[in-house]
């Protein structure tokens, strides 16, 4: 895209989220019980309990006050032992809860000083060719702020992606990651990683797992063959058109929200685990596309008609995206966007007509499917509230409210909850808060 169209589009995309900031934003705060509307749709969700860092005295019991939560960002469910963890990015922890019970279970610290350097393999601090913009005795000996998550081997593996080291202001040098052993629920191994690390998805054979860097435009992709963390190595630093150069001037406070390239986000492998699939949330948008059997070549990007891509699923036959500004849940066929995209290897190309898309208001966050992958559901941050939509036609079915402003999504295997995280905006307040939505199909 050139230079003036970029321009426009960007235009474009201040000017809508400016005017849907003047209804959207509104603090939310539930009450247990609540539920959707209509009161007729094909399915319902009913908000059974919570966990929070606002109310000390609730007015009921299963509305619980947790000092643990704390900034909650993404969540996670491992059905073969009942239990979900929660990200608590300003807490420095990660929070663990029996979906049976709702009963805190345990927190995971991700705070590291000299009793625990044995996680960092021969106490390694970086990986490829990243470096540290200051000069510490020990990188090792800081606390990670966990943003993202995801399972491998089965679920036998927790990996949790740190924003930022603590002492790294800007997040402008190497982070982490930490590897949890879901049986203990103990980190195992933490290793380093790129600039800002956010999404992480595992391939559906475990043998890869792919870290991606919003901070410059890349990816660290690390071999998880056999079931030893301390041998799991990096064997890519994958690129999406251009590595972005880091380098902030000292003292100086950065937005890295904004602050960011392409602002790399939504990460998934393809079903069959040979193709990576990443969402531009920054610059003009559309999904990059790696071919793993083909030594991680990159093979372009494939644009859907909305831009600012924050999450991907994929589900049966569709591959399901978000698009946050615009508050656009769009949809495709993932094995012809694949084929598509092989032919077009190296060529950026658009097919507006391969996508169908519905509205669920501005701030289109994270997004998950039914088992059967009939409904999407959707965080819609702005307008603080859960959005419901059939897949089949692409229709909103039902919503219900949220406490503001919801980020994170998570759905039980077998349809019956919908965990989902509030995170909270600086100087707009709420956040703090985990809920869990009981859904029925009627």
């Amino acid at each position: 895209m050139n230079p003036a169209k970029l321009y426009f589009c960007l235009l474009f995309i201040f000017i809508v989220s400016a005017l849907q900031a003047q209804d959207d934003e509104k603090l939310v705060y539930n009450s247990i019980g609540v539920t959707s509307v209509p009161a007729q749709a094909p399915v319902s969700l009913e908000l059974v309990a919570r966990y929070q860092h606002r109310v000390v005295n609730t007015k009921h019991p299963q509305d619980k006050y947790d000092r643990d939560i704390n900034s909650p960002k993404s969540v996670n469910y491992l059905p073969e032992k009942k239990k979900f963890y929660v990200q608590s990015l300003e807490g420095l922890e990660t929070v663990v809860y029996s979906i049976e019970t709702f009963e805190k279970l345990k927190v995971i610290r991700h705070t590291f000083n000299a009793t625990n350097q044995h996680l960092f393999k021969d106490g390694e601090h970086t990986v490829f060719d990243y470096q540290y913009r200051y000069r510490k005795s020990d990188f090792n000996i800081f606390s990670g702020k966990p943003v993202e998550s995801c399972f491998s081997h089965n679920g036998k593996y927790l990996w949790v992606t740190y924003y930022r080291r603590s002492y790294d202001a800007n997040a402008e040098s190497p982070s982490a990651l930490a590897i949890i052993d879901t049986n203990t629920d103990e980190i195992v191994r933490v290793m380093p990683t790129g600039i800002l690390p956010k999404m992480i998805a595992a391939s559906p054979d475990s043998r890869y797992v792919a870290v991606t860097h919003w901070g410059d435009n890349t990816l660290g992709i690390i071999d998880t063959q056999g079931d030893d963390p301390m041998q799991f190595k990096y064997v890519n630093h994958a690129i999406v058109d251009k590595r972005l150069s880091v380098k902030f001037e000292p003292g100086v406070k950065v937005d890295r929200d904004s602050n960011c390239g392409y602002c790399l986000r939504g990460t998934v492998f393809t079903p069959d685990s040979k193709y990576l699939l990443v969402g531009r949330m920054g610059g003009d948008g559309g999904i990059a596309v790696f071919d793993l059997e083909d030594s991680f070549k990159y093979l372009g990007v494939t644009y859907s008609p909305y831009y600012n891509i924050r999450h991907l699923i994929i589900t049966g036959d569709d591959l399901i995206i978000s698009s946050n500004s615009l508050g656009q849940v769009q949809k495709t066929n993932w094995k012809e966007f694949i084929e598509n995209r092989v032919v077009n290897a190296g060529k950026n190309t658009r097919d507006n007509t391969a996508w169908e898309s519905s509205y669920v208001g501005g701030g289109a966050r994270t997004i998950v499917a039914s088992s059967t992958g009939k409904y999407i559901f959707a965080c819609v941050n702005n307008q603080s509230k859960i959005v419901v939509v059939e897949s089949q036609t692409m229709k909103r079915v039902a919503e219900i409210p949220a406490d503001s402003f919801p980020v994170g999504m998570e759905i039980t295997d077998d349809d019956q909850y919908l965990i989902v995280t509030a995170q909270g905006k600086a100087k707009q307040g709420g956040g703090h808060s985990v809920m869990v939505y009981k859904i029925t199909q009627n």
